[in-house]
């Protein structure tokens, strides 16, 4: 995993899963970096090849420590499985999917 920030937009990329087994890793790991000027988390999904239900937890988790400082998160490039994942679950309604056009279905 690996996150920069770029003024007042934090980006994490560079995830291979979200699951229980780097949860905690994640979750953490951005909190840390996370600052009171960040309005905008945006989650590079591009490499995610397994996603789980303690990931989805970290998702909420992120969602409501950056909803505390007016923000949201967007979620780039999901992959068709991690996309349905997210539509069954109804996180797409919280979560912003930014999907390339040649990927939308």
């Amino acid at each position: 995993m690996n996150i920069s920030t770029y003024e007042n937009t934090l980006q994490v990329f560079d995830l291979a899963k979200l699951t229980a087994e780097n949860a905690a890793e994640v979750r953490n790991g951005v909190r840390a970096e996370l600052k009171p000027h960040h309005k905008l988390l945006k989650i590079d999904f591009s490499n995610i090849e397994f996603l789980d239900s303690s990931g989805l937890g970290v998702l909420i988790a992120l969602q409501q420590t950056i909803c505390e400082q007016d923000g949201r998160i967007q979620i780039y490039h999901p992959n068709p499985t991690s996309q349905q994942i997210l539509e069954l679950t109804r996180l797409h309604r919280i979560f912003e999917l930014i999907i390339p056009p040649s990927e939308e279905s």
